[in-house]
């Protein structure tokens, strides 16, 4: 069995958008015709210059290759150019390529991809949902309205999800960390308040940031929220400082929780390294794959750390978490995004299944999923903003809370 065919897609995402403005899927073949789907979290470049550096990846390392041979692969991508530190372009390839590799022999197999890498743990996936507006809702109002998000908790809870998650603390910026004003303080603390009241103990909350905050501003406001009893405060100060990030998983009774914009074992072994986070959450859209996703987990389960896998893309990157998840003992929770259902469900042939606020595990081979190409080609991405965007002003307290969506 050998690689070789690679194809692209970029797709944009139609409105409402959610899970970010374009997918960026990966299609690999090999001669004896087995097919592979896989999904790349980048978002620094243009998507589409992002396919071309897959489709570049697989001439240089897999075209004509063994699909079996995922850890030469992954080390060769890694070092590429003398390199061998993470980059989250880099990255984002090499975990595309990777999944697409283990839905192959998934199927060539004939079993789940979970079934790769130490077998099914678990028999049903507990999931929580972003708290999203409805569609005549607007996106600036609804994330700066504690009742509206309560409103929509309810909503949630009354479906079956058993976590929710928000994240009410106001803009964020390329500037970041900076010290919350004394508005953000309040309004999370009128989320927590009021979304504890709607949902009661019956669901956790799971208080999100972006990186925004400087360890002291983030203590300040993780003791403000701390008497709802949220189950973790999310991403606390920028990515780049575990020590950092350190102080506040001390100075907090609350999980920090942490892990969408790392790459690789490396950033992870880090965060661990420093107890920075009691909750990884590794986007395997982004962190190195499937087989790279069971790295990081184990390393974690060392250190009696739990993993949650992020999700803020498309539903192949879904599937592989949904993988990872089902073998590893660790796993906490998982993101979704709503249900599944509109766009993400319409790109898959077999869409992902919640019930009653848990992942239904698949058991058909590879990711148990498989891409539908008429849609994604009746979709293409044709904007030229990226997937997230930050603002490009450092933060003003005269404007905060003035976040609406990424």
């Amino acid at each position: 069995m050998r690689l070789t065919e690679c194809e692209t897609f970029v797709v944009g995402n139609p409105p409402p958008g959610f899970g970010g403005r374009y997918f960026i899927f990966v299609k690999l073949a090999t001669a004896c015709g087995i097919i592979g789907y896989g999904e790349i979290y980048a978002a620094s470049f243009s998507p589409h210059l992002t396919a071309k550096l897959a489709e570049d990846v697989f001439a240089r390392y897999l075209l004509d290759s063994d699909p079996h041979e995922i850890e030469r692969f992954v080390r060769r991508a890694y070092s590429s150019g003398f390199t061998q530190r993470p980059d989250p372009t880099v990255s984002g390839v090499i975990s595309g390529l990777e999944i697409a590799m283990m839905d192959i022999l998934g199927k060539a197999h004939n079993i789940p991809c979970y079934g790769l890498i130490g077998g099914r743990v678990h028999d049903r996936l507990r999931c929580y949902t972003y708290l999203y507006p409805a569609a005549d809702e607007t996106a600036a109002d609804f994330y700066n309205d504690p009742d509206a998000s309560a409103r929509r908790a309810a909503e949630k809870k009354a479906e079956g999800f058993t976590a929710l998650k928000f994240d009410p603390a106001g803009a964020y910026t390329s500037f970041d960390g900076h010290m919350p004003a004394g508005a953000d303080i309040e309004r999370s603390r009128a989320f927590c308040h009021k979304i504890r009241e709607a949902v009661g103990t019956e669901c956790d909350l799971l208080f999100g940031t972006h990186g925004q905050f400087t360890a002291a501003g983030a203590i300040r406001l993780a003791q403000a929220i701390a008497p709802y009893d949220p189950l973790w405060f999310e991403e606390p100060v920028p990515p780049d400082s575990p020590a950092e990030m350190a102080k506040v998983a001390r100075a907090t009774p609350i999980a920090i929780a942490t892990g969408e914009r790392l790459c690789m074992a490396a950033e992870f072994s880090a965060i661990l390294d420093h107890g920075a986070a009691a909750i990884l959450q590794p986007d395997l859209g982004r962190a190195g794959g499937i087989r790279e996703g069971a790295k990081i987990a184990a390393m974690a389960a060392v250190k009696q750390v739990q993993i949650a896998p992020h999700l803020y893309c498309g539903p192949i990157v879904a599937a592989a978490n949904i993988q990872l998840a089902t073998a590893i003992p660790n796993f906490l929770i998982l993101e979704m995004i709503d249900n599944m259902t509109g766009f993400h469900a319409e790109l898959l042939d077999n869409p992902i299944q919640i019930e009653d606020g848990y992942v239904v595990i698949p058991t058909e081979p590879g990711l148990g999923v498989a891409l539908k190409e008429d849609v994604a080609r009746a979709h293409p991405y044709k904007g030229d903003k990226l997937h997230l965007e930050m603002d490009a002003m450092p933060y003003d307290n005269a404007h905060s809370g003035e976040f609406a969506g990424g």
